[in-house]
């Protein structure tokens, strides 16, 4: 069993992506979302699948596997707070016009 540091990153990248689809994929059913819902969902599996193939041969990649995770939620729930602060900031359109228009 080889060990590639390039191996390593790209699993760890991969399930960092697997994790942003995961928790894009909750959000969007919690909204109920169908279709985007389901490109996550595929996408999930798509890229799952190679990092699955790629740790069954060296357990050692679990660790890379975990830390993707780990970075790919944490990263993706920061964002979407950011996001939702932003949008929260923002005076509504309707609101705004009102206080113009008078």
């Amino acid at each position: 069993m080889e060990f590639s540091i390039v191996t390593f990153l790209l699993i760890m990248i991969a399930m960092a992506l697997a994790d942003v689809c995961w928790t894009l994929y909750f959000i969007d059913v919690e909204e109920r979302r169908a279709h985007p819902a389901a490109f996550w969902s595929a996408m999930i599996i798509l890229v799952t699948a190679f990092t699955v193939t790629n740790y069954v041969e060296n357990k050692i990649y679990i660790s890379a596997a975990f830390l993707g995770a780990y970075l790919g939620t944490y990263v993706t729930i920061k964002w979407k707070v950011r996001k939702e602060r932003e949008q929260n900031s923002k005076p509504d359109e309707a609101e705004s016009k009102k206080f113009t228009s008078t």
